[in-house]
């Protein structure tokens, strides 16, 4: 097994470190690092994958990107039955769901937000600015925030009836869920109203292999979240 996580700062990737730890599967780190002014990633990610994206997962000659992807590789072939619930049960349908739902459904909103929040604060000629900034508040206001909002209350209604996404059992779904609720409490109004959603955030936070790939992985805004309540 020669696996290698292509590992850019502050970022997705940090999902699949906390997989491959909670699997306790060897892997290597290739670090990349934002640029400073605009936040995208380095152009030398584009000689792993030609997006130039990261995560990007190499085992041997296969490259792997995308989150969801990443994971159902590394639970098909090194996973050993291990964070998933097992096939036909309703726990593998949940499984499956909140799998997709977190760049499916979750994350499109929280980058909008994050787009037009970046649109009201950025500098632009005078004349400019009020009609910029009118537009980004609108869209913020009549359609980005009503949409995390029900979103939040979903998973929020979802929690209250069992610990973990996919059921009584953590598992890689609740890994991939992590970035978007962490994402969210930074930027989008997660807080102690949500107590079920907090207290996901703090058993994660919690957990021995989550803070070994944070050791491994370096420096990672999104895990520093309030404290519910």
């Amino acid at each position: 097994m020669s696996l290698v996580v292509h590992h850019l700062n502050n970022s997705r990737s940090q999902r699949v470190l906390w997989l491959l730890e909670e699997l306790e599967l060897p892997y290597e780190i290739r670090p990349y690092q934002r640029d400073p002014k605009t936040m995208l990633a380095p152009r030398e990610l584009k000689a792993v994958h030609p997006l130039g994206k990261s995560p990007v997962l190499t085992d041997g000659d296969t490259v792997v990107a995308e989150s969801g992807a990443i994971i159902e590789y590394l639970l098909d072939r090194h996973g050993g039955g291990r964070l998933r619930p097992p096939r036909g049960t309703p726990e593998a349908l949940r499984f499956t769901y909140w799998l997709h739902f977190a760049e499916g459904s979750a994350m499109p909103p929280l980058l909008m937000k994050l787009v037009f929040d970046k649109v009201l604060s950025a500098p632009m000629p005078f004349f400019a600015k009020p009609v910029a900034r009118a537009i980004a508040g609108q869209v913020l206001k009549g359609f980005v925030m009503p949409n995390i909002t029900q979103q939040l209350d979903f998973m929020e209604a979802e929690l209250a009836s069992r610990p973990w996404f996919a059921g009584d059992e953590f598992s890689a779904a609740d890994i991939q869920m992590s970035f978007p609720l962490e994402a969210a409490s930074q930027r989008a109004g997660l807080d102690a109203s949500r107590p079920h959603l907090m207290r996901f955030l703090e058993r994660i936070h919690a957990r021995p292999a989550y803070h070994r790939a944070l050791q491994r992985g370096g420096p990672y805004d999104y895990a520093r979240v309030p404290a519910a309540s």
